[in-house]
């Protein structure tokens, strides 16, 4: 009888196996899980620990973060001391997970802020340098998940090829700009990659991060620069306080637009309802609105 029974169940497990456990997945911030949703699609289970809007410069994990990051197999980080706070994060989930550090390969800007010299984290914004991350995300995820490996290669060559179509419409609406209108004014230095890549100088009355507030005197220095170069394109972030902006353009009467078109994406998407709420949907909405003030310069 035991004989039979376990016949049976045996013939049933061969009948329903049972199906291996999806990887769980964490991305630091929200436009690094786009990518990483992008090439996974939905052979993972994926978190993000800063969400659409948030900024990942000052966010301070809560004990619900630390329980995400301790249940993760896979951890995707920006890397170039962008996740000031992932250390204390870590050591305080006593997590297991791979951390992948995804812009792995680039060439990383170097800054001087406050007499330091210091590296510039926001590479996603030169699309060259996207590709680099979505590379690094899947070979990521096909190590951790071979079984997978077809999906992962087939949506990130998807994915890279979108990537390179926008790049060129990128330089195409750029490049039809004189060079001497290349000119804006954002909250925080968010962009000099993607000045570097396209032809473009980003001004800003705050460093690399949120959390540095410029001096009086630096401030004075950016209004004389805007007065100066006659800079009329001037925009907020959308993670960012507009009220420094709107004192800047009060001072200088460069034109601040009211409500999302006075708004540029870049250390976070917008919610999925939003202008912005994918990596490449950043760029369609960021470079019409660049093109558009430049052009009033």
């Amino acid at each position: 009888m035991k004989k039979i029974l376990l016949s049976i169940l045996f013939a049933m497990a061969l009948a329903h196996p049972v199906m291996a456990k999806p990887l769980n997945v964490v991305a630091s911030f929200s436009i690094l899980g786009n990518m990483v949703h992008e090439v996974a699609g939905d052979s993972v289970i994926l978190t993000t620990l800063v969400g659409p809007d948030g900024d990942a410069h000052d966010f301070e994990p809560s004990p619900i973060d630390a329980k995400k990051l301790a249940e993760a197999d896979l951890v995707f980080l920006n890397g170039l001391n962008f996740e000031s706070w992932f250390q204390r994060l870590a050591a305080a989930s006593g997590t297991k997970a791979v951390f992948v550090n995804t812009s792995f390969g680039i060439q990383p800007r170097q800054m001087n802020e406050d007499g330091q010299d210091v590296l510039d984290p926001h590479a996603w914004q030169n699309l060259a340098n996207g590709k680099i991350y979505v590379r690094n995300i899947r070979d990521a995820l096909v190590k951790a998940d071979p079984k997978n490996r077809a999906t992962y290669e087939a949506n990130a060559a998807g994915y890279l090829a979108r990537i390179d179509a926008l790049d060129s419409w990128v330089r195409t609406e750029i490049n039809a700009l004189p060079r001497d209108k290349r000119k804006v004014i954002t909250t925080h230095d968010a962009f000099g990659y993607f000045g570097e890549a396209y032809g473009v100088t980003f001004l800003a009355p705050e460093g690399i991060s949120t959390d540095a507030e410029p001096g009086a005197r630096d401030l004075a220095r950016l209004i004389d620069e805007i007065r100066a170069k006659k800079i009329r394109a001037l925009f907020i972030e959308n993670m960012t306080d507009p009220r420094m902006m709107q004192t800047i353009s009060k001072e200088t009467g460069a034109h601040l637009p009211e409500g999302e078109a006075a708004e540029l994406y870049s250390d976070a998407l917008s919610k999925p309802d939003g202008p912005a709420p994918t990596y490449l949907d950043m760029f369609r909405n960021n470079v019409p609105k660049l093109v558009k003030a430049m052009g009033q310069n």
